[in-house]
């Protein structure tokens, strides 16, 4: 009986504290796990916590990367240094160049006051049989840019090497034995350096480099195309003409830049062997080889009669950049200095012209290479510049000028002229008369430049700052990596060395791994369970294991 008032008791219990409908124990057991699951997932203060560590987390984010931008494009300073150095065919000399990095990360160049250059001789390529020489030949360079960029400075400073046309007379395989001998003085400088950055710039590049520098100091560069200088420059192994032409060009002779928004269409060719020195020697050989005979009066067949050499010069062998020692000989006993301009003048054009019959195109003004017609302002440079100056002619002056000047020269008594200039060197004193010849049969009867003509000018500087290609190598670079960072500044990061990669990543994951640390401190572990006195579900917090 007991047994029976028991279990009505608690029937009658049941019956009090449920539904009227009748629960089934299996059927409970599956609504409580469902609505358990239902209500931890509709839970408030839950639900919050993953939107709270998304916030947190994206905040992190924003804060690294910003320190990121900060700490690679604003914290190094406004100062920085680059290092050019011109491997010439007569001497090496390096540039030093300060520029400031304004608030848009463009550099600003002040070349006036920001430039330190040293040269030293021979170029690089007198050391063909000396190797080791084309090294050390670097090390007086280097010690004047350490005394120029502050050591803090060093680490970050680029420093290029770019051979010209010296370097590019001699094989491919002496030219980079040489650079290796210079890559390995470079690598220990102190200053930033690459293998690359060591290199024989092409006859192209050295004249688009000219051309931007020119262009740059004259304030055009960045502005209207047609309102460009074109660049005519005499080096001593080569020549190089650049100018903006918007005639259609065989691919190999036409350059495409960009500076700013504007884009330049230009034709750039050098001329090698078109330098005044190596033209000189041409001249000489072709002398001994008797391929050219000025004069049809000559007194004697055997003798060579150089028309390019003032009268009364007679020629010493240590002068003489002829072959062998025969040749040398040979050519000092059967010499005779004539000093004739026009004579002069018409060999260094039957130079100039050599393989014009080869010629594809509708016209060639320099042998057989292709030449679009000269339009605009030219700033002829380098040894143009030199000469004129040697003659004291203005900077505009009339190519009939120094056609006057010229002829004087040739025909004056050398005894007289190392008289009138004893404080040059005899060697490049001998030059002016094949120079100012030369430079006419160039520039009026080769490329049709009129003898009154007042668009050219000759300078080697304007405003007072050199119009050296190497610094308009130096701007094209500085404004392209400018371009880049301002453009793609993440993909110098990922382009950067590994260990700064390795770094951005390792913090990244710290703070991540701290954002979801103080995520789940936070957040309280809870549970969903039935209660069965109550008839009710209730969610109740649970210890941390």
């Amino acid at each position: 009986m007991r047994r029976s008032h028991a279990r009505n008791r608690v029937e009658s219990k049941s019956k009090s504290t449920t539904n009227p409908q009748k629960m089934d124990p299996i059927k409970l057991q599956i609504r409580s796990n469902s609505r358990s699951t239902a209500l931890f997932s509709r839970n408030s203060r839950q639900t919050k916590s993953i939107p709270s560590f998304v916030a947190v987390s994206i905040a992190i984010s924003l804060a690294l990367f910003a320190f990121i931008y900060i700490f690679f494009f604003s914290s190094k300073g406004s100062v920085k240094y680059g290092i050019i150095i011109d491997g010439g065919s007569t001497g090496t000399r390096i540039h030093v160049i300060r520029y400031r990095v304004d608030g848009g990360k463009n550099p600003v160049f002040d070349f006036k006051e920001g430039l330190d250059s040293l040269r030293v001789n021979p170029g690089l390529s007198a050391y063909a049989e000396d190797l080791a020489g084309a090294g050390y030949s670097l090390k007086e360079l280097l010690e004047f840019a350490r005394r120029k960029v502050p050591k803090k400075q060093w680490g970050e400073t680029e420093i290029r090497l770019m051979a010209t046309a010296g370097m590019r007379l001699l094989d491919d395989e002496v030219q980079e034995r040489i650079l290796e001998q210079c890559r390995k003085v470079l690598r220990v400088s102190g200053f930033k350096f690459r293998d690359d950055w060591a290199s024989v710039i092409t006859g192209s590049d050295e004249g688009v480099y000219a051309w931007v520098v020119a262009n740059y100091v004259l304030g055009t560069l960045g502005g209207n195309p047609l309102h460009t200088t074109g660049i005519i420059e005499l080096g001593g192994a080569s020549a190089q003409v650049t100018f903006f032409s918007n005639e259609p060009m065989p691919s190999e002779f036409s350059r495409s830049i960009k500076f700013g928004n504007i884009t330049y269409s230009l034709y750039s060719h050098s001329f090698l062997h078109f330098g005044q020195n190596v033209a000189h020697e041409s001249l000489r050989a072709l002398l001994v080889k008797g391929d050219f005979s000025p004069a049809a009066d000559s007194l004697h067949k055997e003798m060579y009669i150089d028309p390019c050499m003032p009268k009364g010069y007679f020629p010493e062998s240590s002068n003489l950049s002829l072959g062998s020692v025969a040749e040398k000989s040979k050519y000092i006993s059967e010499f005779k200095a004539r000093g004739n301009f026009s004579e002069c003048r018409s060999a260094a054009l039957m130079l100039l012209q050599k393989g014009k019959e080869r010629c594809s195109y509708d016209h060639c003004y320099l042998g057989s290479v292709f030449m679009p017609k000269l339009r605009g302002k030219f700033l002829a440079t380098e040894n143009f510049f030199y000469t004129s100056k040697f003659f004291r002619l203005r900077q505009r002056a009339f190519l009939s000028d120094l056609i006057m000047a010229g002829k004087h020269f040739c025909e004056e008594d050398w005894s007289k002229l190392k008289k009138k200039h004893q404080s040059l060197n005899e060697e490049d004193l001998l030059r002016y008369c094949f120079s100012s010849a030369y430079i006419v049969a160039l520039l009026h009867d080769s490329l049709e430049i009129a003898l009154d003509d007042e668009r050219i000018s000759f300078a080697n500087q304007v405003n007072d700052i050199p119009l050296d290609w190497a610094l308009g190598a130096f701007i094209l670079q500085s404004t392209t990596i400018s371009d880049v960072q301002q453009t793609d500044w993440i993909t110098i990061i990922m382009s950067s060395d590994s260990s700064t990669l390795i770094s951005i990543t390792a913090i990244s994951a710290i703070l991540m791994f701290a954002a979801w640390s103080i995520s789940k401190w936070r957040k309280p572990q809870l549970k969903t369970v039935y209660d069965l006195e109550k008839g009710r579900y209730i969610i109740t917090r649970i210890g941390r294991s």
